[in-house]
């Protein structure tokens, strides 16, 4: 099981935004350049987020991004999800009901199932409010200090 580049660049992004404190909207060039994230993947990133009603994007000179609620309400499963990312442990198709081989499931599917239903359940239990008092206190390293200002 693996969190693809997609998931885990919307959850720093999304990090990063709220880590700002500005009332005034924050450029994806901006994040882009803290994060070190590409202009074009984070426009379709902020698209999708957009999209789930976790962001709005505010036009003109000075406009960027904002969050449309609290860091407190939006979990990492909520903008995950919002990326399409999926939050499971199966590689199993999730249109096929029969499951991840030809003919059945594989003997170990309800393993991988409870560890999927276990991360997604942790994920959702973790806010960008939280992220952001973790970071501010020391409990939570901003790797190599990329623009993650307390």
């Amino acid at each position: 099981m693996k969190l693809t580049t997609k998931g885990r660049y919307a959850v720093t992004a999304m990090l990063d935004l709220c880590c700002q404190e500005r009332e005034t909207p924050v450029s994806l060039i901006d994040i882009s350049k803290r994060q070190e994230i590409s202009l074009s993947y984070l426009e379709q990133l902020f698209a999708k987020l957009r999209r789930r009603g976790l962001v709005r994007s505010v036009r003109g000179p000075g406009g960027g991004y904002v969050l449309m609620t609290s860091p407190a309400t939006i979990s990492v499963a909520d903008i995950i999800r919002a990326v399409d990312e999926p939050i499971r442990a199966t590689s199993c198709d999730e249109n096929d009901p029969e499951g991840c081989r030809k003919s059945t499931r594989c003997i170990t599917h309800h393993l991988w199932e409870r560890v999927g239903s276990h991360l997604n359940s942790y994920l959702e239990s973790i806010h960008l409010g939280t992220l952001i008092d973790e970071i501010r206190t020391g409990s939570l390293s901003a790797q190599g200090g990329h623009g993650f200002t307390p």
